[in-house]
Order: structure tokens, then sequence, then C-alpha cells
């Protein structure tokens, strides 16, 4: 699989630098797939750091960032969550849609982020794990809109000091975006998808439609096109089936606007 590089369209990048730098931990905020984790991924790329990764949702447990006894032949050993192994390698960890998790385990995350940077191991034998001076935190949260998500309560957030707004690019960088990944001769049905997409987001903000597509939906739609598939008929797969989960009503709103936009 070829490696393609993140594009920085709004300076993410060199804030992330100076968070690093200062020592300071980085809260992403926006909706899902404007690019959150490709960002986090780029940058620890071009730190040469280790990135130990969780993705947080209500099955999310204590034991899953810290650790959980376990018995092998007869002996009672302690296996390292990857908050303890992150901290003490002074790597960079990511918390995915960190505000997706239940209290107890924002709770226990809280005990590490603080200024001291230390948490106790009351699982195992109580030893306090202090992290790594070079130890860097990103996180990422999910607008409220989105399901699942809650309000993190402000002593979590302020454990991020330095926040990045990453919403859905500009037109044109979407295009440039999805052209790392696309043939240009293509890019004639690339921009009708880009702006299929970007109309439904539009509606999607004023409550008009339930869902609103992705940067990843985009880049499918010109990789079925470009492997030969008609541009309407891949618009309907990738960004029209999706609405039936709603309803034919619903369905058939976002279908009268693709034959609008691809015709018959």
């Amino acid at each position: 699989m070829v490696e393609i590089d993140y594009l920085d369209w709004n300076n993410s990048i060199e804030i992330l630098e100076k968070a690093y730098d200062a020592g300071l931990f980085v809260l992403i905020i926006g909706p899902k797939g404007t690019g959150k984790t490709s960002l986090v991924r780029d940058f620890a790329d071009k730190k040469n750091t280790n990135l130990d990764s969780i993705n947080f949702s209500l099955r999310t447990r204590e034991s899953h960032l810290v650790g959980t006894k376990t018995l092998n032949e007869g002996t009672v050993n302690f296996e390292e969550g990857v908050l303890i192994k992150s901290m003490k390698e002074g790597g960079m960890l990511y918390l995915d849609e960190l505000n997706s998790a239940e209290a107890d385990v924002l709770l226990r995350l809280d005990e590490a982020l603080d200024d001291r940077r230390q948490i106790a191991l009351k699982e195992s034998t109580g030893e306090v794990v202090k992290a790594n001076e070079k130890w860097f935190v990103v996180a990422t949260i999910n607008p409220l809109t989105h399901s699942g998500t809650k309000e993190l309560p402000p002593q979590l957030l302020s454990r991020f000091p330095v926040r990045i707004r990453l919403e859905y690019p500009p037109e044109k960088i979407e295009l440039d975006i999805a052209k790392k990944h696309i043939s240009e001769k293509f890019e004639s049905e690339l921009i009708q998808g880009i702006k299929l997409a970007r109309t439904l987001r539009q509606a999607a903000a004023v409550e008009e439609l339930f869902y609103s597509p992705s940067l990843r939906e985009t880049i499918a739609f010109g990789k079925l096109v470009e492997k030969g598939m008609k541009p309407k008929e891949a618009a309907v797969i990738v960004f029209g089936n999706v609405y039936t989960q709603w309803g034919d009503i619903e369905f058939q709103k976002v279908n009268d606007i693709i034959t609008s936009m691809f015709g018959n």
C-alpha cells in the first residue's frame, strides 16, 4: 500500500509541533471523516515517534487503559494497558473519539493527564507510574450532534489546552486531497462527487438530512469511477444508499439530488 502524505490545509502540523515542543497536550475537534486520524499519524511519522492509540466507545474499560491481571500456569501477572505502556515509553498516545468513553474511564484517564502526569496502579502493586518526559498525548472528539458522544468534564478538557478545529476542507482542497488517491484524468467526475458531498453536508448541517458524508466517501466515489463505474451509479452506492436506514422518504430525497446533479 502506497503511503500518501497528509495535506495540511489549515496549518495543523505547525500547531502540533509547537504544542509538542511546549509539552502541551492537544485536542482535535471535528466531525467524522475530516482527516483527524490521518493528521495524527502523519505528525507521529514526522516526529519519528512510536504511536499508541485507543478508540473509545461504550465498551472501553479501565483495563484497556491501565491493564489487567492474568493467570498463566498458576502465576498471576499484570498485563499493562496501552496508557501505562505509552507513559513508560514516552511515545505519542492517540485518544480517538474521547467523548464516546464512559465516565469511569475518563476519570481514570484524568489521573494520568494532570500536571503530575502519573498514575497509581491500584489494579496491581499500587506502584506509581510517572510518564516519560517525552510523553505526548493527542485526543480527538466529535461534535455532540454525533451519536454516542457526550460532553467532556471541564477538568478533562483543561488537560488539553491546545485545541485544533478540523472541519471539512474547502472544495479546492478536498479535490487536491482526493487527487492524491485517484488519477487526475477523473478530475471532472471528482468535482461532481465533491459538489454532491458538500450539498449533502450543508443539508445535514441544517438538519434537513440525517447524515453528512465524509472525505472517505468522496475518495471512495472517485475510486469506483476510476474502476469503470458510471458516476451516477457510484454516487448512489457511496452517497445515496446509506440514507435508506432512515426510510424511503429520506433516500428518495437524496436520490433526487443525485439525479439533478448526474442526470437519469
